[in-house]
């Protein structure tokens, strides 16, 4: 995937916790997260209010919570913008609209900060990361890329994130670099 320099990164809930839970937990490899940090101090990643919500909730006293309480300040952005709440709107109204969706579906969506996250990233321009996969027979839930591609918010995961970027991660035999 090819993406354009300077981009703003928004980043989806499942791509911190993805990366705590498996390849990039924070003792395993704390450049990830330092990563994710310099980026942002660089305004080309960030994540939402509503996205840290969901962080702080799921992840009651594990290091990923305590990584996002410090780093709260200009990385989880509010969401309280009418813009936003605008694209939220008629996203929200697709979705309750579109008979592929169950109602559960449309109800779980409702309720989380996908929505709001794709509404970011519409009215700033953002490209959305996602572990979420294109699915357009999917009936049970709704899945963030089908609501990007409906209203041309363009996606990619943390993997094409970090390419795009040219972040590597090294080792050495002391832990350190």
């Amino acid at each position: 995937m090819s993406i354009d320099y300077p981009v703003t990164y928004v980043l989806d809930a499942n791509v911190f916790i993805e990366a705590h839970n498996r390849y990039y937990s924070l003792d395993l490899c704390p450049g990830f997260w330092n990563c994710l940090l310099h980026y942002n101090q660089e305004f080309r990643l960030v994540s939402i209010d509503k996205v840290k919500v969901e962080l702080v909730r799921v992840n009651k006293n594990d290091s990923l919570k305590q990584w996002v309480e410090r780093s709260a300040g200009d990385f989880f952005l509010s969401t309280a913008n009418q813009e936003v709440v605008n694209h939220f709107r008629n996203m929200m109204r697709w979705v309750q609209n579109n008979p592929q969706f169950t109602p559960p579906a449309k109800a779980e969506f409702a309720s989380v900060a996908d929505g709001w996250l794709i509404a970011y990233a519409k009215s700033t321009g953002s490209l959305l990361v996602t572990h979420e996969m294109l699915n357009p027979d999917v009936r049970k839930r709704v899945p963030i890329p089908n609501v990007c591609k409906e209203f041309g918010v363009r996606w990619a995961d943390t993997f094409d994130m970090l390419r795009s970027l040219e972040v590597k991660f090294g080792w050495d035999k002391n832990g350190s670099l």
